[in-house]
């Protein structure tokens, strides 16, 4: 990818708070860096919103709220579509902005594009199918309708993993249920979303309807949209400590709440396994987004009998990924998003290796330009370590040993968190017990990623309340309203 290509796609994004319509600037002026953590450069500098550009979004979504509530649904599935294929027209340009701003491999990136347009189209499929109920009551005096109306303008807070799916994840079931939107992006990776708003503004989609304000002062921008009467309706994800404070901040409103919070996720490798189809999983559970997702499995549960086995296959793979800028070919493991991911990587694997764990591969920081974390593989981590406690974030497969059933249940439940759980067993019976007993809202069953735009996204726990995806998704953004009419 050549560096002229690089600049004019940057080029193109505006430097603006997307407000009403218009690119504007932010009320005191004031700007902010976007760096690639690959190099460190700054690669776009743009509008640093202040709590009283938040407001101007806020009333501008309010003020489009009612027209886009009444427009048909025909419409908003249309809109939705449209937007759709515009991001099948701007596919690499997209995931090439994913790379440069995030880090990730242009390989993933990819793929995270053809993730998040799914939803575009799920949604927009979604749309048209809203529906309600009609029926006599059982007194036989009048008829029930039940049907479902817009919860209203709503506010969404995305993370810089995946910054595109995470935007697509909640922008589209909202304009497909006939929500406004005001939506705060990561001040580390806010210009695919400010590309993305372009390919909507271009798909037909309404002035207000969908208002940018990226910052680098989260919380004094948040706050004050959070405690506005108007707000219907608060979407995030991120960190469970800051979900907390998230709702917290909800309650005073009585506001309804999305919370896609942290993860810890357990994958259990049974002795009946096929060992090659778990190694495989594991990578894709482990090293997608160079192990930077609330999905990524954390804790690597092997049974002893087949543990030396797994991590010798695990870690001959491992010794064989390039590291690199995500632009350059085969690099399967880009840079860490900052310094401070690159710290908390290496002390989670000081920690596990001082209590007992063995280095099998990685376990260091790379020296110069970028913020890169070699691929790690740790085995014989025994409990109390802090690597099976935290979410690792970054590129590291910590292994731990049980011998029956029963204990591999109880280490894969011995968490706060309860996202997604991976289990590889070729034993039917065994599999469908998992099913029932392991505590998370989502399950890979011989499989390392589950994430798919027609499935319920969402944890149970202190990984969050609510569903994003799916059927359950539009129902986020709708509220439920009981009509009795009289029999004359």
């Amino acid at each position: 990818m050549s560096t002229q290509t690089e600049q004019a796609l940057l080029d193109s994004i505006p430097t603006g708070l997307f407000i009403g319509g218009e690119w504007t600037d932010a009320e005191t002026g004031g700007t902010f860096d976007v760096q690639d953590p690959a190099t460190g450069a700054v690669i776009r500098t743009i509008a640093d919103a202040t709590p009283a550009d938040g407001k101007r979004a806020l009333d501008a979504a309010v003020a489009a709220q009612d027209s886009w509530a009444a427009t048909a649904p025909r419409v908003r599935s249309d809109i939705l579509r449209r937007a759709f294929d515009l991001v099948q027209v701007h596919k690499e340009d997209l995931a090439l902005l994913m790379t440069l701003e995030m880090g990730k491999p242009l390989a993933e990136a990819r793929g995270e594009v053809g993730y998040g347009g799914e939803f575009l189209r799920w949604f927009s499929e979604e749309a048209v199918r809203i529906s309600g109920r009609y029926g006599i009551n059982p007194e036989g005096t009048g008829n029930m309708v039940v049907s479902q109306r817009p919860v209203g303008p709503s506010f969404f807070i995305t993370p810089w993993n995946f910054p595109f799916a995470m935007a697509t994840r909640k922008i589209a079931p909202a304009l497909a249920a006939g929500c406004t939107v005001v939506i705060k992006p990561p001040a580390l990776t806010p210009l695919t979303t400010m590309f993305f708003t372009k390919l909507l503004e271009e798909a037909g989609l309404p002035a207000g309807v969908v208002n940018v304000v990226q910052t680098s002062k989260s919380s004094a921008l948040s706050g004050p949209i959070i405690a506005d009467p108007r707000l219907r309706k608060l979407s995030f994800t991120g960190s469970t400590e800051v979900g907390r404070k998230l709702i917290a901040q909800a309650a005073e409103g009585v506001l309804r709440v999305s919370m896609e919070l942290g993860g810890n996720a357990p994958f259990v490798v049974f002795e009946d396994a096929d060992l090659d189809k778990a190694v495989e999983g594991a990578l894709l559970a482990k090293f997608r987004n160079i192990g930077q997702a609330c999905t990524a499995a954390n804790r690597f549960i092997v049974q002893a009998s087949v543990a030396e086995e797994f991590a010798r296959k695990v870690t001959e793979r491992v010794n064989g990924m390039k590291i690199g800028r995500g632009t350059e070919d085969d690099v399967a493991i880009g840079p860490l998003i900052d310094e401070d991911a690159v710290a908390k990587a290496g002390e989670l694997v000081g920690d596990a290796v001082d209590r007992g764990a063995k280095l099998l591969a990685g376990g260091k920081a790379l020296e110069g330009t970028g913020s890169f974390y070699q691929p790690t593989v740790l085995t014989d981590v025994v409990p109390g370590s802090a690597i099976l406690r935290e979410e690792i974030f970054g590129p590291v497969l910590a292994i731990a040993t049980f011998e029956t059933e029963e204990e591999a249940v109880h280490l894969a439940n011995d968490t706060e968190y309860g996202l997604v759980s991976y289990v590889f067993t070729e034993n039917l019976q065994r599999g469908q017990r998992m099913i029932d007993r392991l505590e998370t809202g989502m399950m890979g069953l011989n499989v390392g990623v589950v994430s798919n735009a027609a499935a319920p996204f969402g944890g149970v726990k202190q990984s969050g309340v609510g569903r994003e995806g799916g059927f359950e998704g539009i129902h986020e953004y709708l509220s439920t309203k009981y009509t009795l009419i009289p029999v004359s």
